[in-house]
């Protein structure tokens, strides 16, 4: 895990990484992230459900401790860094980046994407969606597990040869965190030919148009947490009820009181 101030170089590309809990963060445009992925890597996005989830799940602290790249994709954690005397410039959402990523590569046959996630039939529907618009087939595969993939061997197995055979060389993944980040993590290394992986949670709907994304203005003064609860109440309202833990737990950190759930070499 990089510290607060630890400067890295790649493709040209400064950024400043910095630690949000037993987490860290990049300071990442979607532009920047597009050029960093030029070179391959994992790519999370961090928000407070992840960081609720990664005071209680060792796995998925071992998978963010292993990720190339995470970037910011919530308001709240960005005013937390500066909270904490942390502050990070920039913020990209995955679901800014997955389309910023198919639009740029459009033309270009040597990225192929597979989907993996969303309800049946939602990532074909954002397949086709996106092949339409690229005028070509960049999607060249799409499947929608069931709930219990990341617990289901033969399952994952089944989906591992799908997306091997299909020839993919980027794999989006959204399955909810914290189980699309753990199944990244535990199988990335049977993917031989997949060079870039992301771990986005609802992307696959918002590119399938099964879920409509809240308007420009609310996502870019930090509202679209509301649009998502009033739309999709079942699905938010309790996973927003519980970032108040995260707004306790940076205040504690801010104090220097908080004490990481998971320390020593079992946490790496």
């Amino acid at each position: 895990m990089g510290t607060n101030t630890e400067v890295r170089q790649a493709r040209g590309i400064s950024w400043r990484r910095a630690r949000v809990l037993n987490a860290w963060v990049d300071s990442l445009t979607v532009a920047d992230v597009l050029e960093l992925l030029e070179d391959g890597g994992v790519l999370f996005t961090i928000n407070p459900e992840h960081l609720y989830q990664l005071q209680r799940n060792r796995q998925f602290v071992r998978a963010y401790a292993a990720a190339t790249y995470v970037s910011c994709d919530s308001i709240y954690v960005y005013s937390a860094l500066k909270f904490l005397g942390r502050g990070i410039d920039h913020r990209a959402s995955g679901s800014d980046i997955v389309p910023a990523y198919w639009r740029k590569h459009a033309d270009n046959p040597a990225v192929r994407i597979f989907l993996l996630g969303a309800k049946p039939g939602v990532a074909q529907a954002a397949r086709e969606r996106i092949n339409r618009l690229a005028k070509r087939e960049i999607i060249v595969g799409a499947h929608s597990p069931s709930f219990t993939l990341l617990d289901d061997e033969r399952e994952s197995e089944a989906a591992i040869d799908m997306i091997n055979a299909s020839g993919a060389t980027c794999l989006i993944v959204g399955l909810g965190a914290p189980k699309q980040e753990i199944w990244i993590h535990r199988y990335r290394d049977r993917l031989p030919g997949v060079k870039v992986l992301m771990g986005v949670g609802a992307t696959i709907d918002y590119e399938a148009d099964a879920v409509q994304r809240a308007p420009k203005w609310m996502r870019h003064n930090g509202l679209e947490w509301i649009h998502r609860v009033i739309t999709e109440p079942r699905r938010y309202a309790l996973r927003y009820a519980r970032n108040t833990e995260f707004f306790w737990l940076a205040f504690l950190d801010r104090i220097g009181l908080y004490k990481p759930p998971f320390v020593g070499p079992s946490a790496e």
